[in-house]
């Protein structure tokens, strides 16, 4: 489980005001001095993101925030970062000094959850500084709160449980909602024994001596569910099917679909990572709706492409340089093209005539589903790479077809 990518885990975030002990808190979850922790406001000044295993929940990413009240010279730009964690959170941890308890901040942290549907825990911290008669008022007024101090391992070991339990309730209405769909790529999808061959180009683009994240997590799911699984490139594609007996599926790179599509008998089924992601950690439905936008485009429309990791581009990248051609040929009308990368979202979302979104491997589900209601509340049409290039080689129809024989598979 150390091994989890941070995308994959569950978030859970601590927010609150400077000096609130929310850094404490953090080191004491982790059981390790991650961060400084200073008497001073402002200490943190960054969001502070830790991978960890929370026993006996599984693996989460822990973040660290700064204080949601900052007054300093920068702490308008801290507070922005600060509430951009919150559309990545899964679970808000809400900690407060129980001698200085923050009433109105802590009301208005509450109106922003319930109006983002996020769950989230009082904690107050300090608790040893507290007299019996203060920490017998707070559990009055507020039962729901935990009370911790970063000497007392027993009020940390209980805040652990509590997060764990709280965790495992969002997993398990995650599962009531989409099913084993929420938790694998292909597990749902096909039964044990299948065999799956992914094709995999090596360009100047494929990074050396190793696999991307989607191809790794993809083997593993195979592995995970007892399917066979065979690698291939698209240039010894033909003769690895000639090889193979009863293909159940072909999963290939987005890039190079058409090449993929004229080698692959139509009798087997078709897909891509990019695909298989968006079903997983997005909404398939929402996605394939807005690549039929495309053609509808006016001339100098505002397309936005959102790359959630940043690496080194190439004349061969596929979302800086492949797509916005493909699209412009397609469209046959210039287009404007502007390029988000890693955590960064535009705040002028509504501006744009469509998103273009990848295959959001390098972030979590949270944080993709974000973007997508982001989209749909300001009418703005959004699709991904492997959907986009599927419909512009023609081939969406088929590419899908795996997906739509379960209508149940669509929703989330």
């Amino acid at each position: 489980m150390e091994q989890t990518p941070i995308a994959s885990r569950y978030h859970v975030a601590i927010f609150g005001a400077t000096n609130a002990g929310k850094s404490a808190l953090f080191n004491s979850i982790l059981g390790q001095e991650a961060v400084i922790v200073s008497e001073h406001q402002g200490t943190t000044t960054d969001p502070v993101l830790k991978a960890m295993e929370l026993i006996p929940f599984g693996p989460i990413a822990l973040i660290d925030t700064a204080g949601l009240n900052d007054l300093s010279a920068v702490g308008t730009l801290r507070i922005k970062k600060t509430l951009g964690i919150i559309d990545r959170t899964d679970l808000a941890i809400y900690a407060a000094d129980i001698t200085d308890f923050p009433r109105d901040d802590y009301e208005n942290f509450t109106a922003l959850c319930e109006g983002k549907s996020l769950p989230h825990l009082l904690v107050l911290t300090k608790s040893d500084q507290a007299s019996s008669a203060l920490i017998k008022a707070r559990q009055e007024e507020f039962n729901h709160a935990l009370f911790t101090s970063r000497d007392d391992q027993d009020s940390i070991s209980h805040l652990k449980e509590s997060i764990a339990q709280e965790l495992g309730k969002i997993q398990q209405n995650e599962r009531d909602q989409s099913g084993e769909k929420s938790e694998t790529l292909l597990g749902d999808l096909l039964p044990p024994n299948s065999t799956v061959v992914l094709v995999i180009p090596v360009d100047s683009a494929a990074p050396k001596g190793r696999l991307i994240l989607p191809q790794v997590q993809l083997i593993r799911d195979c592995l995970d569910h007892g399917m066979k699984c065979f690698v291939t490139r698209e240039r010894e594609l033909g003769e690895a099917l000639a090889n193979l007996k009863d293909v159940d599926l072909v999963v290939t790179d987005s890039q190079v679909f058409k090449i993929v599509n004229d080698i692959v008998p139509e009798d087997i089924p078709l897909t891509s990572f990019s695909m298989l992601l968006a079903r997983q950690k997005g909404d398939l439905e929402i996605l394939m709706q807005g690549v039929e936008k495309i053609e509808s485009l006016p001339r100098q429309a505002k397309v936005l492409i959102a790359e959630a990791c940043s690496h080194n581009q190439t004349h061969e990248d596929i979302g800086r340089v492949k797509i916005p051609a493909l699209m412009q040929k397609l469209t046959g009308k210039d287009l404007n093209f502007t390029f988000y990368a890693g955590h960064d979202f535009p705040e002028n979302l509504g501006d744009y005539d469509l998103v273009v979104h990848c295959g959001s491997c390098m972030i979590n589900k949270k944080a993709f589903h974000t973007r997508i209601a982001k989209c749909m509340d300001l009418g703005v049409p959004i699709t991904n790479y492997g959907i986009f290039l599927a419909y512009a080689n023609g081939i969406l129809p088929r590419c899908s077809e795996i997906f739509v024989k379960n209508v149940s598979s669509l929703s989330n």
